[in-house]
């Protein structure tokens, strides 16, 4: 097992800083607003001798919701009792404060491997920087400046020769490795407060991320790993995305983009709806962006307990009428706070996944696209018809299946259509995106002119003087 490193501390005093140092990432957001990270955010460190798992987490104490601190701090104490190694960041430049008297209170009764870090201490003497700490009553503390990066690696080389070198074998992936191999990335994306982080808890049977009664509690792109029936998964929790017009704060917009690059990064994406809600233009905006990035897609409209018969049927005419454009997708009805339907999520994700990744035979699509020309041919185009010759597969996640014909780019958006649901019912597949690719084979005798012999020559003369008489 890889040794684990939490970093605690109050808001505001650069958590989310030194975690991207560590894991020389992005993937935490990082601003000067107090409280921005409120759920475990989990990556590979890479700074030091060996690699090791970094635990980035909520300040403790200073959060102006009661409700929300005490979910954020459940969640840091979490990450305390799995950590081998602590690392508690301080502020050179507020000083000791109450708040770290208290956090050093609790972390000292807990007995556990600690290190105490005043961060912020650019330009300032090391002594100076640390003065005020030492009546905290812990071991020597260690100045750095984690957005420059001074005193980061010492910090690092210091604390790792405590802990136990991982065996060569164990991979460096770790928790956050979206890159890793035979791993299922789900996405779980929607409006704010349509029950993303209530999902994520409910498919992972723990409260691993912060679920609260109030938009925007998720800032963050959470990746969080789990197993299920021997197969591997990656889940990802994302910030809710509003329409750009309601969009004003740069932390939100931030948050939107993490979530679309999430979208991108999964293998499939769970869009929750709120069937209270019903069906709004921001969801279809966002099932657009889905079909547009290619992606394998389950739609799981939450919430639905306690919904009369009539608002039910109002629900699913809204469905087919606004999301029509997603015949494709895998469709649930759920309640993620009940756990009514959740039960079957993953097995519509193994489907969908499987689906997008599968192998297909050029001599099938071939004998696919045989059967629909001959059930309905494609169009005439200025007296010409349209061929198409053969079919073979192009890419994966999404199926491409690419067709070779004459006179392709002028085969109609109808047609391609038509191709697609062909494609679709003939190989059974389900809940993700076909595409086509058209590719026009290049005329060998384009630009060339036929060269006339002399009998040739003599009977194109005659046949010009007989059609002159004729006049």
């Amino acid at each position: 097992m890889l040794p684990v490193i939490a970093l605690v501390g109050r808001p505001n005093v650069g958590k989310s800083t030194l975690f991207n140092r560590l894991t020389q990432s992005r993937d935490a957001l990082v601003a000067n607003l107090p409280g921005l990270t409120r759920d475990r955010q989990y990556g590979i460190g890479k700074l030091g001798p060996f690699p090791y798992v970094v635990v980035d987490t909520g300040g403790i104490g200073g959060s102006q919701d009661a409700g929300i601190d005490d979910l954020m701090q459940r969640q840091a104490r979490l990450a305390i009792d799995e950590a081998d190694h602590i690392l508690f960041l301080t502020d050179a430049q507020d000083g000791c404060t109450s708040g770290d008297q208290a956090i050093a209170g609790y972390l000292r009764r807990l007995g556990k491997p600690l290190t105490l870090v005043v961060n912020k201490s650019d330009g300032m003497d090391a002594a100076v920087a640390t003065v005020d700490f030492h009546s905290l009553g812990l071991e020597a503390p260690v100045p750095i400046s984690s957005s420059q990066g001074r005193g980061v690696k010492p910090l690092m080389e210091r604390v790792l020769a405590s802990l136990p070198e991982p065996e060569a074998e164990e991979s460096p992936q770790g928790p956050a490795g979206v890159d890793a191999q035979g791993v299922t990335k789900v996405a779980v994306v929607g409006r704010p407060n349509v029950g993303k982080s209530t999902l994520i808890n409910r498919l992972l049977g723990e409260e691993r991320v912060i679920a609260f009664d109030e938009p925007g509690t998720t800032r963050d792109s959470i990746f969080i790993p789990f197993e299920r029936d021997e197969r591997q998964y990656i889940l990802i929790d994302t910030a809710g995305v509003r329409r750009r017009s309601r969009v004003s704060e740069v932390i939100e917009k931030f948050s939107v983009i993490k979530t679309l690059q999430a979208i991108e990064a999964a293998n499939v994406v769970i869009l929750v709806l709120d069937a209270r809600d019903g069906i709004t233009e921001q969801d279809a905006s966002l099932a657009g962006h889905i079909l547009e990035s290619g992606r394998a897609l389950i739609v799981a409209v939450n919430k639905w307990d306690g919904l009369s018969p009539d608002s039910r049927e109002g629900v699913k005419s809204g469905l087919q009428r606004k999301l029509a454009f997603l015949d494709f997708a895998q469709w649930r009805f759920i309640s993620a706070l009940h756990g009514s339907g959740v039960g079957n999520l993953p097995e519509m994700v193994d489907e969908a996944y499987d689906n997008a990744m599968r192998d297909l035979s050029t001599p099938e699509l071939t004998r696919i696209l045989e059967q629909a020309v001959f059930d309905h041919q494609p169009p005439l185009v200025k007296g010409r018809r349209i061929k198409l010759r053969y079919a073979h597969q192009g890419g994966k996640n999404p199926p491409i299946i690419v067709i070779h014909g004459n006179q392709t780019d002028a085969l109609p958006d109808a047609y391609k259509r038509y191709l697609i649901n062909y494609f679709r019912k003939a190989l059974d597949i389900r809940g993700t995106p076909i595409r086509l690719e058209l590719k026009t084979g290049k005329n060998p005798y384009a630009g060339r002119k036929n060269t006339l012999t002399t009998r040739q020559i003599h009977k194109k003369e005659r046949l010009k003087k007989f059609v002159k008489r004729k006049k």
